[in-house]
């Protein structure tokens, strides 16, 4: 009797690194925000596409001219607000002070098993590789218009390489200051325009009681 519940046990294996393994990798490929990959891909390229065979769809330039500017406007605007937050979790924005200078504030989310858990690798890959191959085809048809020496295409060339220009800096800087506390030099940009506004507010009152 003990020989035969013996020989009916077996050894059973749990494989549990594996299958966390896997996943894992599951995780890392999988596309969380499918909507927002679309769209950081969809406008640009549409811009390039209507660049390049927009004299096959319509003769009139001005149409061609505004459709392409249309184009780089919603894709500007999608990637700086809402795909590069979704998608790898920075954000950027230029601020304007009462003196009039200009300041760039770069922001990205702290490193936490929630804040990772919301993008992917690949999500992140498809974003990087959008916003870096796109500014580098601009400068192609920079180079190329001024060769062939279309100069009515000159200034929409510009315009869109400035703007996608402007996003890969923006991330760029971003992501160099991932690892610092961005959220608190915002924070104190801020307070200290507070500090400044409470300043003239007391001094204001000040002459009016000498007065």
């Amino acid at each position: 009797m003990r020989q035969a519940l013996v020989d009916d046990t077996e050894d059973v294996s749990l494989d549990f690194g594996t299958e966390e393994e896997e996943e894992l990798a599951l995780r890392k490929s999988r596309i969380r925000h499918p909507l927002a990959t679309f769209f950081h891909l969809f406008f640009r390229i549409s811009a390039i596409i209507t660049y390049l065979f927009c004299d096959w769809f319509s003769r009139s330039f001005v149409a061609c001219f505004v459709t392409i500017l249309l184009l780089l406007s919603f894709d500007f605007w999608s990637v700086k607000n809402v795909t590069g937050r979704l998608l790898v979790g920075l954000r950027w924005w230029n601020q304007i002070d009462e003196d009039g200078k200009s300041h760039w504030l770069f922001e990205a989310k702290k490193s936490s098993p929630k804040n990772r858990a919301s993008s992917t690798e690949a999500e992140a890959q498809i974003f990087w590789l959008g916003l870096i191959v796109c500014p580098l085809i601009w400068t192609v048809f920079l180079f190329s218009t001024l060769f062939s020496l279309k100069l009515k295409w000159l200034a929409l060339v510009i315009a869109g390489l400035s703007l996608q220009a402007a996003n890969l800096y923006g991330y760029i800087r971003c992501k160099l200051g991932g690892n610092k506390n961005v959220t608190k030099a915002a924070s104190t940009y801020l307070g200290q325009q507070l500090f400044q506004r409470t300043l003239w507010t007391n001094n204001d009152g000040k002459r009016k009681s000498f007065r």
